[in-house]
């Protein structure tokens, strides 16, 4: 999963709690961790789901102002069949 240095940054600050992905399958499983520029994060919840059920809160948690900014940034995204819900948060420095 790649993210921007400034969704890293704001992860390991506890600004950001979700991101969303579309993938031909999935590359991150609950549980797991991720290793990156900024440090080690810890995957949780994963959860396939509609963008149309896409809350608010939700988009709020992922770094957007509210679902019509999220939209926007999904329409900027390839397609894929699956659509995830992923609960990500800041472990640490990578070893």
């Amino acid at each position: 999963m790649l993210l921007k240095l400034e969704v890293l940054e704001a992860i390991r600050r506890g600004e950001i709690t979700l991101q969303f992905r579309r993938w031909s399958r999935p590359t991150v499983k609950p549980g797991g961790t991720l290793k990156t520029k900024v440090g080690l994060l810890q995957i949780g919840r994963v959860d396939e789901m509609s963008p149309d059920d896409v809350s608010d809160a939700d988009a709020k948690a992922a770094g957007f102002a509210d679902v019509p900014a999220f939209r926007k940034w999904l329409a900027t995204m390839k397609e894929g069949p699956i659509f995830q819900r992923i609960e990500v948060s800041y472990l640490g420095d990578a070893a």
